[in-house]
């Protein structure tokens, strides 16, 4: 019984897995920290269209070098409770999976440094060792977000009652409203109206509680 799976957490990174905003560091390194962080807190709110934004500011990034990414990651830091969440629902059966509409580059390392089962985000073009501006392949949308929850429970033979989605953002919506668990964490209003739970505090953990009342 071991080997049984048995439910399916999918989290955003940006701002949830993690402390940070990843496109907030690159653009900080870049010099231009402000004004991508403008347009990441608009399409955050739902304000802008999530695909538009993030070409957007991708844009703004071009010329940088990828030795950025090693330095992105120095300021990094995984939200308090993720850890022993992830931990700790592995042990119970659970496979854990991230969208992001963050970047491969970044959050690759991090799913490896916690063993997450599966990962989703987007690619950043890179030519001799320099960011083109552009973004390689499919753009993770919120729709994108959410049948990779439904994609990932299939094939672990799950049905939705036994999935779990957390995230902060509009484009966490659709597929917070599609879980069996849809949890806003540490969101904007606008998620924060409309997903079933809510935790309201930077910390991960209190997830465990909330999935252990309902499932």
């Amino acid at each position: 019984m071991k080997n049984k799976v048995t439910g399916l957490l999918v989290m955003d990174v940006d701002s949830t897995l993690i402390q940070e905003e990843v496109i907030d560091l690159l653009g900080e390194e870049a010099g231009i920290g402000e004004q991508v962080a403008q347009i990441t807190e608009k399409a955050m709110r739902g304000e802008i269209d999530f695909e538009g934004a993030l070409r957007e500011r991708v844009s703004l990034l071009k010329g940088l070098p990828t030795t950025v990414f090693d330095k992105v990651l120095e300021r990094v830091h995984f939200t308090p409770g993720a850890e022993k969440l992830i931990h700790d629902l592995k042990e119970k059966g659970f496979k854990i999976g991230v969208v992001s509409g963050g970047f491969h580059e970044i959050v690759d390392i991090l799913a490896e440094q916690v063993g997450l089962d599966y990962v989703q985000a987007n690619r950043l073009e890179v030519e001799n060792g320099i960011l083109t501006g552009q973004v390689v392949g499919e753009i993770v949308t919120k729709d994108v977000k959410k049948n990779n929850l439904l994609k990932w429970a299939k094939e672990n033979g799950l049905g939705i009652e036994n999935t779990v989605a957390m995230g902060d953002g509009a484009n966490d919506l659709p597929m917070i409203e599609a879980a069996g668990v849809g949890i806003a964490f540490n969101a904007k209003p606008i998620v924060r109206e409309q997903a079933p739970y809510q935790i309201n505090e930077p910390d991960l953990y209190k997830a465990m509680k909330i999935i252990e009342d309902k499932m």
